[in-house]
């Protein structure tokens, strides 16, 4: 089974190479991913985070979800010193950077209890993979139609922040500008809402993140740096021949 479908402002591409697996379990993904959206979205004004950013729900009164990751945003944010803020002086609530990784693993997980064993659920280049191996490309910083790396992924997840899409979005928190330390950095976690958030948390501290990064339990890291240097970690999973191409 794969499919594709545009949620939350970037394309979800889900293959499961599972036969039991139909497409009841895609309609169920793709669901909760619509359902976050709606729910999380600091863009449309009668999300949850903007209800309570505008102060229409006490903390008391939000979701077991909400809660959760604005719990996740706090620690990243006391991780960082900082640097990671959701709440960032002169713009509204935006917990973005965690609830992407946090709800697409939450859509692993629905594929997992369905008995999807060997799947990629691919969500605007960060990945979730199970039953590999499987071979992730990661972009290059500068040159849109090459790779800088090719990793190998069996079970786990792949995520990468970087000012190529976007622009200088990401904020150091402590300083109020762009980070613009690095060009990318790319994170191997056992999960992609620890993955994702900990590339962009490291993302926003700038050159001194990759050893940040590098020391979270359970993290690898890939980055290049304003300089154009290559820094990685020494587990950093390397593509062999056996992987297939997600």
């Amino acid at each position: 089974m794969h499919r594709v479908e545009h949620v939350m402002g970037f394309p979800v591409s889900l293959r499961v190479d599972d036969e039991h697996v139909g497409e009841r379990t895609a309609d169920a993904v793709f669901a909760w991913l619509r359902e976050v959206d709606a729910r999380f979205s600091p863009f449309r004004a009668d999300s949850e985070v903007c209800r309570l950013d505008r102060g229409e729900l006490s903390a008391a009164e939000v979701s077991a979800d909400l809660r959760e990751v604005l719990d996740l945003c706090e620690e990243y944010r006391g991780a960082t010193g900082g640097a990671f803020d959701v709440r960032l002086p002169g713009r509204g609530l935006d917990p973005c950077a965690v609830v992407k990784g946090w709800s697409v693993q939450r859509a692993a997980e629905l594929l997992t209890a369905a008995g999807a064993r060997r799947f990629v659920l691919n969500a605007g280049g960060d990945v979730v993979a199970s039953g590999g191996p499987w071979r992730v490309g990661v972009r290059h910083p500068e040159q849109a139609d090459k790779v800088c790396t090719v990793l190998e992924l069996t079970d786990g997840a792949v995520a990468t922040s970087a000012r190529y899409e976007r622009g200088d979005h990401i904020i150091d928190g402590r300083t109020g500008r762009p980070a613009t330390g690095l060009l990318s950095l790319t994170v191997v976690a056992s999960s992609l809402t620890v993955a994702d958030t900990t590339a962009t948390a490291a993302f926003a501290m700038g050159t001194e993140g990759v050893a940040w990064a590098a020391a979270r339990e359970g993290c690898e890291v890939f980055a290049v740096d304003a300089e154009r240097r290559v820094l990685r970690t020494e587990g950093f999973p390397a593509a062999g021949a056996r992987a297939q191409a997600a």
